[in-house]
């Protein structure tokens, strides 16, 4: 990582799977207990107005015109095992999470590097923001619970899909807007090629995580580095 961030940028927005937290977490961790505990976490919130909501979300998602409860656990389980990009899922995962993590049933997981990372951007003056498919809920309980303790106070705000599909440009115009400045001041870090296209072609700095074993290949449309020490912002993109 350089000494000195560009002065053009003024903040960074991070993806979480394969960029500040290994997937294998995801999906060997939080996927699995997600599944076990759906059935009793529905049944044991019957009364819960946020979660009735986004069970009906859900069954309007899926068209249903009416369902019973035991209908919708069974869509939301088969909704976990395909990895469906579902708001009313996320969202629902998340709270379920929220009750894991307050537990110690897990913590959450991100890369050696990323804490002193985070500190050191947020002591230049840079803002750092999450967006991730994950609700904010799930992003908040991670970074909060996480493995190298508490890192809520080095992140300035939670992006998810409420703002759009990661893989469309207009999503990160929104991002931008909503963080109050210009996209080219913004730095989008993300294991996805697809994701950094939209980001680029939204007007924002693009920079992939090529985590190991994976390695950088020979694409010229984004920097890429093998973790966030490697950042350099001199050689960000437009």
């Amino acid at each position: 990582m350089t000494d000195n961030a560009s002065p053009s940028i003024r903040a960074i927005v991070t993806d979480v799977e394969g960029t500040t937290s290994s997937i294998r977490f995801v999906h060997d961790v939080l996927f699995p207990y997600a599944r076990r505990r759906l059935p009793a976490f529905v049944v044991t919130h019957t009364d819960t107005p946020k979660v009735q909501h986004w069970m009906h979300e859900a069954a309007k998602e899926a068209e249903f015109v009416s369902a019973k409860q035991q209908e919708v656990i069974d869509l939301l389980v088969g909704w976990i095992d395909e990895d469906r990009k579902s708001t009313a899922l996320k969202a629902l995962q998340g709270m379920m999470w929220a009750e894991g993590y307050a537990a110690g049933d897990f913590k959450g997981h991100v890369y050696a590097e990323v804490a002193d990372c985070l500190q050191a951007w947020k002591a230049r003056g840079l803002s750092v923001y999450v967006y991730s498919s994950g609700s904010v809920e799930a992003q908040r309980q991670l970074f909060k619970h996480s493995d190298a303790g508490d890192l809520s106070d080095l992140l300035s705000g939670h992006f998810d899909t409420g703002s759009g599909p990661k893989r469309s440009a207009d999503s990160y115009r929104a991002i931008a807007e909503a963080i109050g400045l210009p996209p080219e001041q913004i730095l989008f870090l993300s294991d996805i090629v697809e994701e950094l296209d939209a980001a680029k072609l939204a007007g924002m700095a693009t920079t992939m995580l090529a985590r190991a074993p994976d390695s950088c290949a020979c694409d010229t449309r984004h920097p890429c580095v093998a973790d966030f020490n490697a950042i350099s912002f001199d050689a960000i993109t437009i």
